[in-house]
């Protein structure tokens, strides 16, 4: 095991659902992850921090969020169907993380990329996070969005443990641990007292020039 997971308890990243994940994610669900309001955070999101060129959207399904469309979207995920159904996408990759979490694109590809709702889902996340620093150009950023919702057999143990707040704190974990990052923000982006589902965001921009 990469000794930068050392701080992390031992089953931290283990799940009650060991099984393959192309078995999981073999049926397509087309159906919404978040509420309305909280796809509107999303998007509000991305528009604000001009998510407009080469976009990756990693763990990506059948929508990406975007009120317009990326110069050039990018989706990688599990389930062929589901990224077909994708408006958005320009070029759809079949790829499991968990299994490899080396991105099959060259450095320097990407202006900007994202994850909504299933950075709880990776057993190798600053592997991950690693690669996708790589595929980015210098200071473009990969943002995770979140609520509380998720498919409980498939997230990390440690995620389920967990608070809604100290979500944040792990995902920015995430980037102080892996290689390439410059300065991390973690927010939510729904009001305390919003009656719908919370969306929580954290982000970070590729370091160096």
């Amino acid at each position: 095991m990469d000794a930068r997971y050392a701080e992390y308890p031992d089953d931290f990243f283990t799940r009650a659902d060991e099984a393959p994940d192309d078995r999981f994610y073999l049926p397509p669900r087309l159906v919404e992850h978040l509420d309305d309001s909280a796809i509107e955070a999303v998007s509000d999101l991305y528009d604000e921090l001009g998510l407009t060129g080469a976009v990756l959207d990693i763990c990506s399904s059948w929508v990406s969020h975007f009120r317009a469309r990326p110069a050039r979207l990018v989706v990688l995920g599990m389930n062929a169907q589901e990224l077909e159904r994708n408006p958005d996408a320009h070029q759809r990759v079949i790829h499991d993380l968990n299994r490899d979490p080396a991105l099959p694109f060259p450095d320097a590809t990407f202006d900007a990329a994202t994850c909504c709702v299933s950075v709880d889902y990776l057993v190798r996340p600053l592997e991950v996070f690693d690669d996708v620093a790589r595929v980015l150009r210098p200071d473009a950023p990969f943002v995770c969005t979140f609520s509380n919702r998720c498919f409980p057999t498939k997230a990390i143990r440690g995620w389920l443990a967990s608070s809604d707040d100290a979500h944040l704190g792990i995902v920015a974990t995430y980037f102080r641990h892996s290689t390439g990052w410059g300065t991390v923000t973690a927010t939510r982006r729904t009001p305390a007292d919003h009656r719908g589902d919370p969306l929580y965001a954290v982000w970070a921009r590729r370091a160096g020039r």
